[in-house]
């Protein structure tokens, strides 16, 4: 004990109770940063009859308190026990290393612990050992315990480095959920759980130091319309807790969307764009009040997933592959500086009447009067903002259109080239681009003397998977006048990352909304189609195109799996095993995706794994960042990393990523990682533990991957009809449809004093 020295396998095991891996704990806000008044229906909270969270201004503002002589927080059991000398860690990594091992933590924490907490992370851990549960993975029980070890009788539950600590990993847990607030009643039953003894007053301090924000949130009660702004006290509210950056990422989508909305012109002689579609509900994949939301358990998929992969905010200027640099090629009318084009409502016009559907039409004619709009579709639907960007780089605009992943940039491209003019000089495939890549540069216009993307109309596809730090940085992003269009399906899940920017817009009714009448065609169009309204229907399937596999047991499943991919869907449609995907509820478990992708490696790319547990030719899934996936191909290793070819590109995957779970076997992969992209067949393993994970919009994603082919290998009984019926989504807490009715509010009050 006197080295510090454990093996990891021990620390990690010393916890009673199992719990999700953590997110990166906040840090405190900067000074000031909890004075902003936060926004909200009633602006700043004040006290509440639940909870009194109102600032005490006599209390002090440190973040940590002394201990206490009389038995108080901190205090040593007896009274008298003074606490441990502080240690004095040697400079850089090692003395975090020393730290750790001095609190019995493992070593090789210490490049994570470096990364979030900085250079000075020895000293911060040394002073507040609770620090630990800002690095990935770590959970409170093991921080008390590192805690424990440093501190000796004077560590407690009742010390309030440990309540302020546990504030913020239970909040970045709720952002991993998807959740971009709390109720303040849940974080306190949360604190009360982990054996807090005075929650609220935990909570008062946390909103006092400015490391947490305090919302009051208006509820809407059904049948009751909206009070004017003198009756909202009569109004009744939840207080929300959130974290500082949370609340800023969507304070700035709620503000950037009205910008939009706002300092569009629309041509001379146009008509306002009618918002009378948005009070119709799309027919493909139910009404907005079904958007999907995540499971618990691709929650916790998404746990491991965000845990393994860097902070969203550098999604910016994440690696991506080498292919999306270069074929995002574009005409010199995209350079940026180059004089704006104002085409005519005559023009625009003509554009819609040579569209190839009345729904491309109606989206044309609506984009055409308005800076921000939403549309809504399935997978047929996707055509019709090609069909837009197409008309509109044919005026002489700025087009282009953003995707989620990399297989939907190529699967917009081929609808561009359907969609091109016969007339037109430019490549088709310029007009598609990644997020990622439009963020960072490396595909699309670039961007004009004032940083803003030099573009005059993005369609974003995917929508429902942006997550509220990169629809924040993507809004920002672009320029006043600039047209955006949000399209998606609302039945899919959401995003990964925290927020449901997509279905809080269309709930808000903030800006027109076009639905599509496009229907998805085949028996999967069919059977997606009926999921989405609530139903699992029996399709005929001649050309089975839809097969379900009835099984028992979760190893019966995987083998049925493995037999699928490797015998049977090749056999029977001619469809390789390298094309056809396996999805499953989440990673653990007897069929989850670590057992399934063992036995496929087994028995399609079996090896030592010797490349940190990989062999050239194993497929695997790759995490750039938290919520985005690449598929690749295990090409080699060498001093600089495990070397993938992800869709004909070559990515390095730098040595410590591939140690810290970057990369996964992908052979198997969760619906969250399957989001935006299609495969020509798809094997979907529903284990009957996986019941407490179904809902609709996970079936609804999972099932509708597939091009061509779709197998259900089904042990889930009747929780997978019930889960289609009765269970529409995992509901998620977040502020932003009530920020985007404020603005709406807003706009309202000042269009009389306008005039």
């Amino acid at each position: 004990m006197e080295t510090g020295e454990r093996s990891a396998a021990s620390f990690f095991n010393d916890a009673p109770r199992a719990a999700k891996p953590a997110a990166p704990a906040a840090r405190p806000a900067p000074q000031g940063a909890g004075d902003r008044a936060p926004a909200g229906p009633a602006g700043p909270a004040g006290p509440a009859p639940e909870v009194a969270l109102q600032r005490t201004p006599e209390r002090p503002a440190d973040p940590a308190r002394p201990p206490e002589a009389d038995g108080g927080p901190g205090a040593a059991p007896g009274g008298g026990t003074p606490p441990r000398p502080a240690l004095a860690p040697a400079p850089g990594i090692a003395g975090v290393r020393q730290v750790l091992a001095a609190g019995g933590a493992p070593e090789a924490l210490a490049e994570r612990a470096a990364e979030a907490l900085g250079e000075r992370a020895a000293e911060a851990l040394s002073a507040d050992p609770w620090q630990l549960l800002a690095v990935p993975g770590v959970r409170p029980e093991q921080a008390d315990g590192f805690a424990r070890a440093l501190l000796g009788p004077a560590c407690g539950p009742d010390d309030e480095r440990r309540a302020q600590a546990l504030i913020g990993w239970l909040l970045e847990q709720a952002a991993v959920a998807g959740h971009s607030a709390l109720e303040a009643s849940a974080l306190r039953a949360a604190l009360a759980q982990r054996s807090v003894p005075d929650p609220d007053d935990a909570l008062q301090t946390a909103i006092a130091d400015g490391a947490v924000l305090v919302f009051q949130d208006a509820l809407d009660t059904p049948g009751r319309p909206r009070p004017a702004a003198e009756d909202d006290e009569d109004q009744p509210v939840r207080i929300l807790l959130g974290l500082d950056r949370f609340a800023m990422a969507e304070e700035s989508v709620a503000d950037g969307l009205a910008r939009l909305l706002n300092t569009f012109e629309p041509a001379e002689g146009s008509e306002p764009a009618d918002e009378s579609a948005a009070d119709e509900p799309s027919p493909v994949g139910g009404g907005p009040e079904d958007a999907a939301a995540a499971t618990d358990a691709e929650a916790e998929a998404a746990a491991e997933e965000a845990t393994d992969a860097a902070p969203a905010a550098e999604a910016a200027q994440e690696a991506t592959p080498d292919s999306e640099a270069g074929q995002a090629g574009h005409s010199g009318e995209d350079a940026p500086g180059a004089t704006p084009v104002r085409p005519s409502p005559a023009a625009w016009e003509a554009a819609a009447d040579a569209a190839p559907s009345p729904s491309a039409a109606a989206l044309i004619r609506a984009a055409a009067d308005s800076g921000l709009l939403a549309h809504t579709g399935g997978e047929a639907a996707r055509a019709e903002p090609a069909a837009l960007i197409a008309a509109a780089r044919s005026l002489g605009l700025r087009a282009f259109g953003a995707t989620h992943t990399e297989n939907g940039r190529r699967r917009l491209a081929a609808h561009l080239a359907e969609a091109r003019p016969a007339d037109a000089a430019d490549d088709p495939a310029a007009g598609a681009v990644t997020v990622s890549g439009l963020l960072s540069g490396r595909q699309g216009p670039g961007r004009d003397a004032d940083g803003a993307l030099a573009l005059d109309l993005l369609v974003v596809l995917d929508a429902p998977q942006l997550d509220l730090e990169t629809a924040a940085l993507l809004v920002e992003s672009l320029a006043d006048g600039t047209r955006l269009v949000l399209s998606g399906d609302p039945g899919l899940l959401w995003s990964a990352g925290p927020g449901r920017l997509f279905h809080d817009l269309l709930l808000s009714r903030f800006c027109p909304q076009v639905a599509s009448r496009t229907p998805d065609f085949g028996p999967i169009g069919e059977l997606v189609s009926g999921i989405g309204i609530g139903e699992l229907n029996e399709v005929e399937a001649p050309g089975k195109e839809v097969v379900i596999v009835p099984v028992r047991a979760a190893d019966e499943a995987v083998h049925r799996a493995v037999q699928l991919v490797a015998d049977s869907v090749p056999r029977a449609l001619g469809v390789p095993a390298d094309q056809t995907q396996v999805i499953t509820v989440g990673h653990g478990g007897a069929a989850g995706t670590r057992a399934l992708n063992a036995a496929l490696k087994e028995r399609l790319n079996p090896g030592p794994g010797r490349f940190g547990g990989f062999d050239p030719g194993d497929r695997v899934a790759y995490a750039p960042s938290p919520g985005r996936t690449l598929p690749g191909t295990v090409t080699g290793a060498d001093a600089d990393g495990l070397r993938l070819d992800c869709a004909g590109s070559a990515v390095v995957v730098p040595r410590e990523q591939v140690g810290s779970g970057a990369v996964r076997h992908g052979w198997a992969l969760t619906a969250h990682q399957a989001a935006g992209m299609r495969w020509p067949a798809v094997v979907v393993v529903l284990p009957g533990d996986a019941a407490g994970g179904l809902t609709r919009a996970w079936v609804y994603t999972a099932f509708s991957r597939g091009e061509r082919h779709l197998s259900v290998v089904q042990g889930a009984d009747q929780a997978l009809p019930r889960a289609v019926a009765e269970i529409p989504v995992k509901e998620r807490t977040t502020r932003l449809r009530t920020l985007l009715q404020m603005q709406s509010g807003a706009q309202s009050d000042a269009e009389p004093a306008a005039g």
